[in-house]
């Protein structure tokens, strides 16, 4: 039996490498043309807003699908990270979290600063 012809044709690797043909410079010999659109002023400008020089420290998130366990994680950033799951502590995580707001010594310079 005899093979078969190929079905596809695969290039023949070089026996050395070969080196990239450079690339053409520009046809008109200036400087290059800049092709695109303009972006959207919005999108270069600095904030407009001007706010008045709060920003949360401590978040508390609550998740209580119908019918599931109900979670709350509390977290602030002086490195309070806490998690529950069940009704029951869930509440006395929120309940803590609400606490922690007038012992986080974070918090307790912001306010006094305001003041």
């Amino acid at each position: 039996m005899t093979n078969p012809p190929p079905t596809k044709s695969h290039p023949v690797a070089p026996d050395r490498p070969t080196t990239a043909n450079p690339a053409a410079g520009p046809a008109t010999g200036g400087a290059l043309k800049v092709v695109g659109r303009k972006a959207a002023l919005s999108a270069v400008r600095p904030d407009q807003q001007t706010g008045d020089g709060r920003y949360a420290i401590a978040w508390l998130t609550i998740t209580a699908p119908r019918g599931a366990t109900p979670t709350a994680t509390s977290i602030c950033l002086c490195g309070r990270n806490l998690f529950a799951a069940g009704h029951h502590r869930a509440l006395a995580l929120i309940a803590d979290h609400t606490d922690h707001k007038t012992r986080c010594p974070l918090r307790a310079d912001q306010e006094g600063a305001a003041a």
